[in-house]
Formats: C-alpha cells, structure tokens, sequence
C-alpha cells in the first residue's frame, strides 16, 4: 500500500465523490487500487485520507485541535507525492521530518543470479 499526497491544499467540505473526481481530475493514479490519497487543509490543521477497500470507499478524517501537520517537500513530477508509511506515520504523530535520524539496523539484502 502506497500514501499519496495531494500537493496543493483541498476544502475540507470535499467528501469521498468530490476527492474521488479531484483524484481522477488531477492524477494519472488510480484510486481504486487500494492505496491511499491523503488531502491536508489550507492551515493543515485537518487531513482526509481516502482509501478503496474492496467494495467501496473509506474516508478519514482527522482534525488537529492545536498545531499543523508537516508537510514533506513537494515532487515536481506528479501530481500527489508518494510516501512511506513511515514518514506518513511521522507525519499523523506530530514528529519533525528534518530531524528524523534513523539507527543503524540489520537488512538484508538479496542477490539474484
């Protein structure tokens, strides 16, 4: 599953049809493959997530009562910016992205011959 941003801030009186066309409108992605939009207010004090589950639509929302979300920096080439569940989880938990550092850990690595 992907997260994907919407680069420009949305009317938060949008519900799923209106965020549904802004996708299909504004995107060469596809909402219904599962994965999920993420819309931010103009004070970004409030995000929608859309997300296809199967036979029909969610939405989410989630309003922040003190503070903003962070906004990651934008790509240029599309129009929604991709995310990591990580930094989409930084993002809803209120930590920095500039000052995120991550530990060294174990990965492994496949080689395919």
């Amino acid at each position: 599953m992907s997260y994907f941003m919407c680069q420009h801030p949305v009317n938060m009186s949008k519900g799923i049809d209106s965020l549904f066309n802004l996708i299909i409108s504004e995107s060469p992605l596809a909402p219904m493959t599962g994965d999920v939009f993420v819309f931010f207010s103009k004070n970004r004090q409030s995000v929608k997530l859309l997300k296809w589950d199967n036979d029909g639509f969610l939405l989410y929302q989630k309003h922040l009562e003190r503070g903003s979300f962070e906004m990651p920096r934008k790509n240029a080439d599309t129009g929604y910016y991709e995310l990591s569940w990580e930094t989409f989880s930084f993002i809803m938990s209120g930590i920095s992205l500039e000052s995120v550092q991550f530990r060294k850990r174990y990965r492994t690595q496949f080689i395919c011959r």
